[in-house]
């Protein structure tokens, strides 16, 4: 791979606009959707998934990161399908950042350099001094040298920090601001080094005119003055300031390391493409459903379409169960596949309990086969009695679209609101000036999907020993939420469905031969469609590749040994290598995510965040199994 080409999924994750890079020779940033070069023919294709569409529209109704008063569109990043006339590429832009650098041969420290000022601490001998120098300040046309007086030519690097604000804004540190603490010079820079770590207590920034910094006393709050907005993706500031949406007063800057893995978190929204046939019935559904509100089973859509001669022309080709199953949904108040809530219709489809689910065919958005009981629990094994279902996926279509970011600290996995769908952030940085189109991709892949029996977990939740549990797990969501007061709980099913797809997802990799950072997850734990109905329980298990249009296999064949995968799984969670201390874990006295765990750790339960849809938080072994703790919640029963 060439090394200025990035992959179609990582634009859409870890390097989309606004974040930085480190190419061999350079520190860039990605540019905004306004500067990708889009133009030519065939650059682009165009994602067609309707049902992400309404969702973007529907909770970014407002806000700066979509354009307000035209159609939303979702477009592959540029590629270049080669023979491009006249010298057009297309590709994404980068610019320069940050802007100033050091340079990296090392100058004689003069004599007393290491100067304290009414603000440092004691002065201690400098090992390294090297010239701190601007972009301007560089040798033209490639502005990757810096000449000195004696026009001595010296390599530069980026230097390690930056500064920005949680909302995605990010500048350049305003060095000579912070060392003269808003005074205006026009003299050189130097870093001073006095250790060998970089450690910030042991660098100093030094100005020509005598005054000094040291970098620790950046991270101080308010050091580097108050966030204007910049967003150097855009190239402008941003129009609507940076303000504390609690307060309204101005955000402090903080100091960011542009290698720190909290420096850029993107936003991202991701669904499963449903099948064609399901939203046509679903509009069909909508559009009659004055004519068939009042049927009670299956049989009387069938009565209704046989003395009505246009509904039976609509409902042409759709059996009759699969029209009544449809309107108990709209009936309920629960979303149909047209409407922007696509977690809910997902799981809708893959727990409909058909033999056949979506078509059999090369071009299907998704083909799956509820498989019967006797297939995976031929003997009616206990430690399977919780399980209503299991789908084998053969193929699927995953939908993964960007539309923001944020610094420092990640976006809610979970809508503050509440709503049962991917769980858009409601707020974060802008990848373009009110743009009409947000990049995306689709990828192709197989998995398995489970549905857990909703008298079991029922019977579990109402268990003293699992309540006093539960209350355990909840007194440490409310310490950790405590400077996050939009969040709320997800819910012991929740805790208890992500924990069995760590479990399942570490173990599917030993045994079917993918690795374990091609699986990823989706939760479904969701409310009743009626008041007093059954809870709506389930997980999705899958790998998906970009570009590609077939499958190995292998996550379909687990589910012909599923009764051994889920054993193996739970038996690997009796003991962790980190025992007691993992069993006996209070998720109370801390603050951090720890306080979102109850017996997990990386000995059992946490996996690669790539594969996780809540960045490996909400985990709790204990739920699933007995441990040493002996808390009496577990789910299942090992024989």
């Amino acid at each position: 791979m060439s090394k200025d080409v990035l992959r179609l999924s990582q634009i859409v994750g870890t390097f989309g606009p606004g974040a930085m890079v480190d190419l061999p020779d350079r520190s860039v940033m990605v540019s905004g959707l306004d500067s990708w070069e889009m133009g030519s023919k065939g650059a682009f294709r165009l994602v067609e998934e309707q049902r992400l569409v309404r969702l973007l529209e529907e909770r970014l109704r407002g806000d700066p990161r979509i354009a307000q008063d035209k159609p939303l569109s979702l477009r592959t990043p540029p590629v270049d399908p080669g023979g491009v006339a006249e010298g057009f590429v297309p590709g994404v832009p980068v610019t320069v950042f940050p802007t100033w650098f050091t340079c990296d041969s090392v100058e004689p420290a003069p004599s007393g350099s290491a100067v304290a000022t009414k603000s440092d601490g004691p002065a201690r001998g400098v090992q390294r001094r090297r010239r701190m120098v601007e972009w301007k300040g560089l040798a033209p046309p490639n502005r990757k040298r810096y000449h000195d007086n004696d026009g001595k030519a010296h390599d530069v690097t980026p230097l390690r920090f930056v500064c920005g604000c949680e909302h995605g804004h990010l500048q350049d540190v305003p060095w000579r601001w912070a060392v003269h603490e808003g005074a205006k010079c026009g003299e050189p820079l130097w870093l001073e080094e006095t250790g060998t770590s970089g450690d910030p207590r042991d660098t100093r920034v030094v100005c020509g005119c005598g005054r000094s910094l040291l970098l620790e006393q950046l991270f101080q709050a308010g050091r580097l003055g108050f966030c204007h907005g910049e967003r150097p993706w855009i190239g402008d500031r941003d129009p609507a300031g940076c303000k504390d949406p609690e307060t309204g007063g101005q955000v402090k800057l903080r100091l960011l390391t542009r290698s720190a893995t909290n420096a850029y978190f993107p936003q991202a929204a991701t669904v499963i493409s449903l099948p064609e046939a399901e939203d046509t019935l679903g509009r069909i559904v909508a559009e009659h459903l004055t004519d068939l509100r009042e049927a009670g089973s299956a049989a009387e859509i069938g009565m209704a379409r046989k003395f009505n001669q246009a509904l039976k022309a609509a409902l042409d080709g759709y059996p009759d169960d699969a029209v009544f199953a449809r309107v108990q949904q709209l009936k309920a108040g629960g979303v149909a596949a047209t409407a922007p809530d696509p977690r809910v219709a997902e799981y809708e489809v893959l727990a409909s309990g058909g033999a056949l689910i979506g078509e059999d065919s090369a071009g299907a958005l998704l083909h799956a086969a509820t498989l019967p009981r006797a297939q995976w629990d031929p003997i009616s094994a206990p430690l399977l009695a919780g399980i209503q279902a299991l789908v084998a996926v053969h193929r699927l279509r995953e939908v993964v679209c960007l539309y923001g970011f944020t610094r420092f600290e990640s976006a809610p996995p979970m809508s503050d609101e509440g709503l049962e769908d991917v769980g858009l952030a409601v707020s974060g940085a802008a990848l373009g000036n009110s743009p009409d189109w947000l990049p995306a991709i689709q990828q192709y892949g197989e998995g398995l999907f489970l549905q857990l029996d909703p008298t079991a977990i029922e019977k579990w939740l109402s268990d003293p020993d699992t309540e006093r549990h539960v209350r355990h797990l909840v007194a440490g969501f409310e310490a950790w939420r405590s400077n996050r007061p939009s969040l709320k709980p997800r819910g012991a099913p929740y805790a208890l469905l992500h924990s069995l797809s760590h479990a399942l997802m570490t173990e599917i990799a030993l045994d079917c031969g993918y690795p374990a950072s091609a699986l990823k997850e989706r939760i479904y734990a969701l409310k009743p469609a009626t008041q007093g109905g059954p809870l709506r329980c389930g997980l999705l298990i899958y790998t998906a590749t970009a570009g590609t249009q077939g499958t190995l296999g292998g996550l379909v064949e687990v589910t012909q040994r599923f009764s051994r995968v889920l054993e193996a799984a739970l038996r690997r969670l009796e003991i962790c290598s980190s025992d007691p201390v993992c069993a006996d874990h209070e998720p109370a006295a801390h603050k951090d995510d720890r306080a979102t765990h109850g017996a997990a750790c990386h000995g059992c339960l946490l996996i690669a965040e790539t594969s996780c849809e809540a960045r490996n938080l909400f985990l709790d072994r204990a739920l699933l199994v007995s441990t040493m703790a002996e808390t009496g919640s577990a789910f299942f029963r090992l024989p």
